[in-house]
């Protein structure tokens, strides 16, 4: 479930999303049964003890709304306060967060009575506010902030908020965010290991899932077997991903001699076995692949040949011949040597398949040579142990890196009037004598585009708002 869905006066809520939410139905301070969406309620429960212990004593007054619950409240508040107040602070059918089953309307309990926001503002202010601190480390957060009322279109709102998970809620604490900015513009480089048994496509939705972004990319394809660094790019950072293709990546492959399969590794269908030599020398082999050569591309593999995926063809046993690429070898090394297997690390460009290049070094040593493991050790300059597990991530231990971060061209911070241009392409001069690319900014230190020098001018390569 996606629990930073997005409801507001510009997105109405969906039925489809109506037909998934689990609801339960719980009890409220003032005995009224309500209903809440399960993960919700399970985390404020953690929260209200959390405060508890802390000698603040929280409750919910309201959770989930029904459209009729919501006209019925509508037409409470004009009653009361009056329909210009109303339009400010409560939302029109279908465009309600309380639809959602994810917001909470709370309520604070001072001297034995439980004091509603809304009407003791003056005497719950204070303790809401103490609240707020706690609200994302339980996956909370405060929906309608001070000073935020032009983007969330309500006032603030001390006493409502609402569960998006815990990775979300951090992000939108310390970076001062709304749910709108967090989900319009919060991007960031991740640095994964990716862990054997999962596709990198696996990983991708699962970062998707825990930052509750959709728009998530990942830069150099590991197979299931495969594990170590896999970058992921979230938000706008899916633009520059071919600009963190474009590097070296360090391997450490394990071999086993006398048998190949239709995949080139452990995994695949046994096709053929042949006797290993005696006394072959495995270090004088590898060293001699220490080269640059054109390199047959694997059959299970996303390669296109005439518009189809060369995996497409191996599942149908149809022939096709196999495309060569030329890649290099810049480092290999042998690690650790067995009887009939043997581990190594190699450097290689962009393209290498290692699965590929251990089956040319099988023929070397007349025989056959089958992968039986692979860690990528480092991508470019991003190394094993810069990266972190779906497990740091959920437990927010780890590190994400801005756009600019990541990049090694010049940062260039631009006038309000320079800054209007860049924001809408416009070609401009340069300046700065720029060799490549220029990441500009704004007085804010806000991205706004990487340009690009052709000739003597400078033009869009990305751009960023």
């Amino acid at each position: 479930m996606k629990y930073t869905i997005l409801v507001n006066k510009n997105n109405p809520i969906k039925t489809n999303y109506l037909n998934k939410v689990n609801l339960i139905e719980i009890k409220n301070v003032f005995d009224e049964t309500i209903k809440i969406e399960a993960e919700t309620y399970k985390n404020y429960l953690e929260l209200e003890k959390h405060l508890k212990e802390k000698g603040i004593v929280i409750g919910i007054d309201s959770a989930y709304r029904s459209f009729a619950d919501q006209e019925n409240l509508i037409k409470e508040f004009e009653n009361k306060y009056g329909k210009e107040y109303t339009d400010k602070t409560v939302a029109r059918v279908g465009e309600s967060e309380h639809h959602t089953g994810l917001a909470i309307d709370l309520v604070v309990k001072v001297n034995n009575e439980w004091l509603e926001p809304n009407d003791k503002q003056e005497k719950t202010e204070s303790i809401l506010k103490e609240v707020h601190k706690y609200l994302h480390n339980y996956g909370f957060i405060l929906r309608y902030p001070k000073e935020k009322e032009s983007i969330t279109s309500y006032d603030y709102e001390s006493w409502h908020i609402r569960y998006v998970g815990k990775v979300p809620a951090k992000i939108i604490y310390e970076e001062k965010l709304t749910l709108e900015e967090y989900l319009k513009d919060f991007s960031g480089v991740l640095y994964i290991n990716k862990q054997k048994g999962i596709t990198s496509f696996d990983v991708v939705n699962e970062i998707s899932h825990l930052f509750g972004i959709k728009r998530v990319g990942h830069t150099g394809t590991l197979d299931p077997l495969a594990e170590g660094v896999l970058i992921i790019a979230i938000g706008k950072a899916t633009k520059i991903v071919e600009l963190l293709t474009a590097e070296d990546k360090e391997y450490i492959a394990g071999v086993k001699l006398g048998f190949k399969t239709d995949t080139y590794d452990i995994e695949g269908k046994v096709l053929a076995r042949k006797e290993v030599p005696c006394n072959i020398n495995v270090e004088e082999v590898l060293k001699s692949f220490q080269k640059t050569y054109l390199q047959e591309v694997p059959i299970y593999s996303a390669v296109k040949v005439n518009g189809k995926k060369l995996y497409d063809y191996a599942r149908e046993n149809k022939e096709v011949k196999l495309p060569k690429k030329e890649v290099t070898i810049k480092e290999i090394e042998l690690l650790e040597q067995k009887e009939n297997s043997f581990i190594f690390k190699s450097l290689v460009t962009k393209g290498c398949y290692i699965r590929s290049l251990i089956n040319d070094i099988g023929k070397s040593l007349n025989t056959y040579a089958t992968m039986t493991s692979l860690i990528r050790t480092k991508q470019g300059e991003v190394k094993l142990e810069d990266t972190n597990t779906f497990e740091d991530i959920k437990n927010n231990n780890y590190r994400i890196y801005k756009i600019e971060e990541v990049l090694s061209y010049p940062e260039v911070i631009v006038s309000e009037e320079l800054a209007f241009k860049i924001s809408n392409g416009v070609e401009i001069e340069d300046k700065w004598q720029i060799k490549d690319k220029v990441i500009f900014k704004d007085k804010k230190n806000n991205l706004l585009a990487i340009y690009q020098k052709i000739d003597e001018s400078l033009v869009t390569w990305k751009g960023f708002l």
